[in-house]
């Protein structure tokens, strides 16, 4: 077992945001609004995904009303959009370590809380689709059961309470700002996994920031380590790049001094949206030329300055 940074606090629950955090749900509230949003001539920029990030769905759908000048009194909006997130809920995908991360906690017996700024029906309805998250949880709670939600501590202080745990004890894990903040308000040790991209920089409040669940160390809160690393590396399931591959000498070629070659997203852009950012080594079939060796990244290089992911 890894040694324990003297300095972080030991902690014996862990409290878990929904959205975002071990839910891939930005993909399909990107999808319902930007339909949504045709059908009165508008265009859904994904860049409006930071101003809704973390809040109630009730002051997430004002701000869309307000700054898309909808038709609508937010009342009414949430009535035309919930059948369509409902109807899309059942094909929502757990982040990458999410499912890991949830069975070691209930294989050690720790205690485990989710908090979301969700409606507590909402919350219910995902997990109910992903296999053994419902039975692994000891509390399940929704900002629709507090005063307020989120970045108000209130949310995380009733997971905590009904846990039967001192807040001290608590572990948030966090993907939004006004959820590190509301965990850092509540006296709980926070560690963010940021879910938009070159935003670390503004997470200064929490204890930790990770890429993704996958590169969590329960160690360093004195929690049960995993045993599924080797060396220093955790074993990711390879995977297969099919379809068309189009050799390229774009930027790659002429500054790392390296053969490329340039995947087309379209058709592709759910499968990436569900990998962890990162370096990955495998193995990529080229249409007419066979099986190659590769490494594919995957995630907003700042060398090159991407704006956004693949």
């Amino acid at each position: 077992m890894a040694a324990v940074n003297p300095l972080r606090r030991l902690v014996s629950c862990v409290i878990l945001d929904l959205d975002g955090t071990l839910l891939n749900t930005d993909g399909i509230v990107s999808e319902v609004l930007r339909v949504f949003l045709e059908k009165y001539g508008k265009g859904w920029d994904d860049r409006g995904a930071e101003k809704i990030l973390g809040k109630t769905p009730f002051e997430a759908a004002a701000a869309i009303v307000e700054d898309y000048e909808l038709p609508f009194t937010v009342d009414g909006f949430l009535s035309e959009l919930n059948p369509m997130f409902t109807d899309r809920w059942c094909n929502i995908k757990a982040l990458p370590g999410a499912n890991r991360l949830i069975k070691h906690l209930k294989a050690h017996g720790v205690p485990m809380a989710v908090a979301s700024n969700s409606a507590k029906a909402s919350i219910e309805t995902k997990i109910f689709y992903q296999q053994g998250w419902k039975e692994s949880f000891s509390v399940i709670i929704g900002a629709d059961e507090v005063s307020v939600g989120k970045p108000s501590p209130e949310i995380f202080l009733e997971a905590a309470k009904r846990l039967k745990a001192d807040a001290s004890s608590c572990l948030v894990i966090e993907d939004s700002l006004p959820g590190v903040t509301a965990g850092k308000a509540a006296g709980m040790e926070v560690v963010a996994v940021p879910s938009l991209p070159k935003q670390t920089h503004i997470y200064t409040a929490a204890d930790e920031v990770i890429n993704s669940l996958l590169d969590l160390r329960p160690e360093k809160w004195g929690l049960p380590p995993f045993n599924d690393w080797i060396d220093g590396t955790l074993p990711i399931e390879p995977w297969y790049i099919g379809g068309p591959v189009i050799k390229g000498y774009g930027r790659g070629s002429k500054v790392l001094g390296v053969p490329t070659a340039n995947l087309p997203t379209e058709g592709y852009s759910t499968t990436l949206s569900e990998k962890a950012s990162g370096v990955y080594f495998g193995w990529a079939r080229l249409s007419s030329r066979g099986i190659y060796k590769m490494v594919m990244s995957i995630g907003w290089n700042p060398y090159f300055n991407n704006a956004r992911r693949p």
